[in-house]
């Protein structure tokens, strides 16, 4: 990896030779043309034999101001910034605006307001509102579109723990599955052979009487995809009352991503994220295997 450093809003980079053209910038940087061309036409690149620095941190105030509310940083760096989403709350809400209720976007920036950070808040990619997990923000635009073509190609590893009612059928194996809307139920999802494909990897860890504990990868990113997948072989998450699930012993889905892992998009570093599992679900793992 070639050195560098923030100054500012500045990103220094020291090159093993000069560039012959500002565009060859993209030997070094996943960078556009369309990108690198607007940085020079608003003075956010210049060079300097082997020394270039682009303007990849600009400053961008809020276009709204959310009250504070606490959130649970789980990794954060100058470009990335992964926060636990708890259960019972949005990603974000319906427009750009604050919503009547507190989303992990309003809490995102509330963070950024009180840590002195100027960037807007750019998911790459969501949770339901009751499964708790990591969520991954890019601070500034150039890592939201390396992140986001990271996300087109299927390079961002989202790994999730469920308990479920009854047994799955074998113990490991993909669902292949395509999914869409449910005509008679506007909130939805079902197996459809008319649906877009969907794709969700499970291995079961442990297996009781009446619920197993399963560990989940998904390949694709589809509205619901886990919840319908697990219904569809029978085996639908506890407490998910929507898809077939018990309301007993936990008030929603006993969904929870446990891990996230992808590059980095300067250092190309793997990174692997960790989020602990909340009280209840822990709560529901001990009573369910006692039923």
């Amino acid at each position: 990896m070639i050195p560098w450093q923030r100054k500012g809003e500045w990103l220094e980079l020291r090159l093993p030779q000069p560039l012959e053209s500002e565009y060859e910038i993209k030997r070094y940087l996943r960078l556009s043309d369309k990108y690198i061309g607007a940085l020079i036409k608003t003075g956010g690149f210049s060079m300097k034999s082997v020394r270039v620095r682009l303007r990849l941190f600009p400053n961008e105030p809020l276009h709204y101001m959310s009250n504070w509310m606490p959130v649970e940083v789980l990794y954060e760096d100058d470009f990335c910034l992964v926060v636990h989403k708890p259960a019972g709350m949005k990603v974000h809400g319906e427009g750009g605006g604050p919503s009547k209720e507190p989303t992990l976007s309003d809490a995102v920036a509330a963070y950024y307001e009180a840590s002195g950070q100027q960037c807007k808040v750019r998911h790459i990619h969501r949770l339901d509102e009751d499964t708790t997990g990591p969520v991954l923000y890019a601070k500034y635009e150039w890592p939201q579109l390396v992140l986001d073509e990271a996300m087109r190609e299927k390079r961002i590893d989202r790994r999730y723990a469920a308990i479920v009612q009854g047994r799955l059928p074998s113990k490991a194996g993909t669902i292949d599955a395509p999914i869409g809307r449910d005509r008679h139920h506007a909130s939805r999802r079902r197996v459809s052979p008319t649906g877009e494909r969907a794709v969700t990897h499970y291995e079961v860890l442990e297996q009781w009487r009446d619920a197993a504990l399963v560990a989940l990868r998904l390949e694709t990113g589809r509205t619901h995809q886990i919840r319908v997948h697990l219904s569809h072989l029978g085996a639908p998450i506890w407490g998910d009352a929507l898809y077939g699930g018990k309301r007993e012993l936990i008030g929603r889905q006993a969904l929870h991503g446990e891990r996230l892992l992808w590059d980095h998009p300067l250092t190309g570093e793997k990174l692997d994220i960790g989020c602990p599992w909340p009280a209840d679900m822990t709560s529901l793992y001990e009573a369910v295997k006692k039923i």
